[in-house]
């Protein structure tokens, strides 16, 4: 069979698609550019150009399936390989048509203000456009669906040919949904579904699932899911592999819920909650407008680093690039080097929602009103700062203002008053101007006279408002001296002083160390804690911050703000300050040394030439990205968060839009509330339960052997279902058997990834990970093995942390011991 295409597929190759992931270099010599087995490729070698039009032999689609030759018969793929024909024309017109539009874009002048963020919003739209396009090819698609209206193509983002019929729908589409939805019970319009499963840009299997009589009695490729269970027993790799052509319709109907309030996602191990987690992500930035990124966006938290690098390929291949992927640590800078507190006691202190008030408490105990008058020596005389004048410059604060931003108000308040208040000393009087200064001219303005026309005409204007003699300002001079007066009044040292003693410049960190180093500071602002607790609560000054830490720092940096910002702030009006004196003093130059009759020079004091001969200022470095307010927060065990945690969060999302993904039995610390009696003390009332019952990912021989261990804790466990088997028993034996279990395995298993839990004397490398098992929540392994668990103690911490490390492989599991 012939397929003819009378487009090019002039792509261009990209390193990111070239690495030899899909080609071997044995193409076939009358197509340049195609791999091995006829993977349709994402564009020629380098140099190479493509015919157009020419003839593509069905076998050079991106079939693979030696595996299963039934499946390779015509009848079963002829529209398949039509319709991958005219998606593959369609991708490289497309990603042709990208790369032309952002070359273009890039060689325009990047503008000024709105123009300039256009083009950037522009650009960085067609690139995220282009690298999804690049970085999948043919394997954009997922399957199809035959409907009651025919026959639907579901891809990771939408297609369309030139006259915008699609070739692809989004899976994000209400028109895809039936794809993940649909079941024998509820059909949703299908007569069938198809699931491509790809490897390395080929399909190398497929089936298909029949919902009506007339499609169950026609030829297909009939599955019983066998082979989606044999998916589920691919081997692993380092990152999270790509679950979305396998997307359950339990799974996919949580995915696509409403994003108000909080919806919680319970479910026990290798339930694809995480996976769950991810898809959503993806889809309510898709599908909901107030997640769009202009509006908050979507912030994933996630529990470990370790976790964060698994998932990250995820997101991206979902069509989304605009989620960010954080973990709590990660939401104030000294995270990344938080260790645990020692002491849960003063854990739990800290935790305590009082310790925020005693933060609000500690800020105001540096924001003052001073209640004397200071006077001021400058060149324009004495100037006194009278208690009023502070009262006045206080008030002008923004009331959501934190305190370095306040500080900043104030001050410009207070300098303006004081501006206003020298240059009514220092600008001559309207009858010096009408005497003649010469300023302008060798003849002077003030001889020029008036008439009664102008006398008549002044009155009219003086009666609507406007003085011409006070408002114009054809030459700019109102406010000339404003820079120098405001540079003078700044370094004033006396000022200054009184500003810095009534409000502070503040650093957020050393607010909260002041707490746990100074016992009396810690005693006034939290009186409710008892002697012995402030004295538990002091550390010595070299002492690392703790996780407990974390949420008092962020509500400080909160409160307080950051000061460098502040200073950078301060620096970059000094600098555009500094460049419009010296722009004047070019202009004065300039016009002092003119010697046209008309005295031209004089026009550049203008406001308008002004501002165009203005320098912008430098500009500030943006805020923290992290800070938020998010439209929407995906939290991945959830179980785990303190009160204070939440609270972290909360500030970060005050539409309360949360999807909150857990276990409650896999909680080190226990979890004896109900969801909604946990997140309602977290502070989120609105709350709807979506449980996640059936094991995807554990086979029955390891959670055999698991359940009963949490169970023995925790009775009403939410314990999984598996629906596969692994056929391999669980395996005891020594600790010193580890190195002889792993050289075995890796010896029989060229792919996969393997994990040693428990043993801190292990050093990973290659395929075979080191983890404790707080490092090992939401991952996976194809063989774990762990070390002396027994060891890991005998309380709810131990057992938990033993369940979870059990039912993190997805192949094998070896138990080795000590004794």
């Amino acid at each position: 069979m012939r397929v003819i295409l009378g487009a090019t597929l002039a792509g261009r190759a990209s390193a990111e698609h070239s690495g030899g992931r899909r080609s071997t270099g044995r193409e076939p010599p009358a197509l340049p550019g195609y791999g091995r087995g006829g993977a349709l490729p994402q564009g020629p070698r380098p140099g190479a150009e493509w015919p157009v039009p020419y003839r593509l032999e069905a076998s050079v689609l991106p079939f693979d399936l030696n595996a299963h030759p039934a499946k390779s018969d015509p009848a079963l793929i002829a529209d398949d390989v039509a319709q991958f024909a005219r998606i593959g024309a369609s991708l490289a017109r497309q990603i042709d048509d990208l790369e032309a539009r952002l070359a273009e874009q890039r060689r325009a002048p990047a503008g000024h203000g709105q123009a300039a963020l256009d083009r950037d919003l522009e650009i960085h739209r067609l690139t995220a456009r282009l690298r999804m396009l690049r970085r999948f090819g043919l394997d954009l698609c997922l399957g199809r669906i035959v409907g009651e209206d025919g026959t639907l193509y579901i891809g990771r983002l939408a297609l369309t040919d030139d006259a915008g019929d699609p070739l692809l729908v989004d899976w994000r589409a209400p028109a895809a949904e039936p794809f993940f939805g649909a079941t024998h019970a509820h059909p949703m319009g299908l007569s069938t579904r198809r699931r491509y499963r790809w490897s390395g840009g080929r399909i190398t299997d497929y089936w298909d699932e029949a919902f009506t009589a007339d499609a169950l009695a026609a030829r297909a490729a009939l599955d019983d899911q066998s082979a989606f269970i044999a998916s589920l027993g691919a081997s692993r790799s380092p990152r999270m592999r790509d679950v979305l052509g396998t997307i359950q319709a339990d799974q996919d109907a949580i995915i696509r819920a409403g994003s108000d309030g909080a919806l919680v996602v319970d479910g026990g191990p290798g339930t694809g909650k995480t996976v769950v987690a991810l898809h959503r992500a993806a889809y309510l930035l898709y599908a909901d407008p107030r997640m769009q990124a202009g509006r908050g966006g979507v912030l994933f938290v996630g529990p470990s680093q370790a976790y964060a690098d698994y998932v990250a390929d995820i997101l991206p291949g979902l069509g989304e690039e605009g989620v960010r992927i954080a973990t709590l640590g990660d939401l104030v800078p000294e995270g990344s080097a938080a260790v645990d507190d020692p002491d849960q006691r003063v854990a739990r202190l800290k935790a305590d929602a009082r310790m925020e008030r005693a933060i609000e408490i500690a800020v105001r105990l540096r924001e003052n009103l001073p209640t004397r008058t200071v006077t001021l020596e400058t060149r324009w005389g004495d100037l006194r700062v009278t208690p009023a004048d502070w009262s006045e410059a206080f008030a002008a604060i923004d009331p959501g203002a934190n305190h370095n931003e306040a500080r900043g108000q104030a001050w410009d308040a207070l300098l303006e008053t004081l501006i206003e208040r020298a240059a009514a000393v220092v600008l001559p009087a309207d009858d010096d101007l009408d005497a003649g200064d010469d300023r302008w001219g060798d003849e002077g303005w003030g001889d020029a006279g008036t008439t009664a026309w102008d006398d008549e005409r002044r009155a009219e204007e003086r009666s609507a408002g406007f003085d011409a003699e006070e408002d114009f300002d054809a030459f700019g001079l109102a406010g000339e001296g404003d820079d120098a007066m405001r540079a003078a009044l700044a370094e004033n040292e006396r000022l200054r002083a009184a500003f810095d003693a009534a409000w502070p410049l503040l650093d957020p960190v050393a607010l909260v160390h002041a707490l746990w180093t100074d016992a009396a500071l810690l005693g006034r602002v939290a009186s409710w804690l008892a002697p012995d607790e402030v004295a538990a609560l002091q550390r010595a000054a070299d002492a690392p911050w703790t996780r407990a830490d974390l949420s008092l720092l962020d509500v400080a940096r909160l409160r307080v703000g950051d000061p460098e910002l502040a200073i950078r702030r301060r620096r970059a009006e000094a600098e555009a300050a500094a460049e419009r004196a010296r722009m004047n003093d070019v202009v004065d130059d300039l016009i002092q040394n003119d010697q046209s009759d008309m005295r031209v020079m004089s026009m550049l004091r203008g406001q308008d030439l002004r501002s165009t001969l203005a320098v912008p200022a430098v500009a500030v470095d943006p805020g923290d990205p992290l800070a938020g307010p998010f439209a929407h927060i995906v939290v991945d065990e959830a179980q785990e968060l303190t009160d204070a945690e939440w609270r972290m969060l909360l500030r970060r999302n005050p539409a309360r839009s949360f999807t909150v993904v857990g276990d409650r039995a896999q909680a080190r610390h226990g979890f004896t509330q109900t969801w909604h009696e946990r997140l309602a003390v977290a502070g989120l009332r609105h709350v709807e339960l979506a449980a996640l019952t059936v094991n995807y990912r554990t086979p029955e021989e390891v959670m055999a052997e698991a359940a009963p261990v949490i169970r023995a804790v925790f009775p009403d466990a939410n314990v999984p279902r598996s629906i596969r088997s692994s056929g391999i028993p669980v395996r005891r034996g020594a600790t010193g058997e580890r190195d002889a279990v792993l050289t075995e395995w890796l010896a029989t298993h060229e792919e996969g990834v393997a994990a040693v839990i428990g043993d801190p004397t292990f050093d990973g490398s290659g395929r075979v990970r080191s983890l404790d098992p707080i490092e090992a929540k939401g991952l996976e392994f194809d063989l774990v093995v762990l070390v002396d668990p027994d060891r890991w103690g005998d309380g709810i911490e131990g057992t938990v942390d033993r369940y979870v490390a059990m039912t993190r492989s997805t192949r094998e599991l070896v138990i080795l011991s000590g004794s």
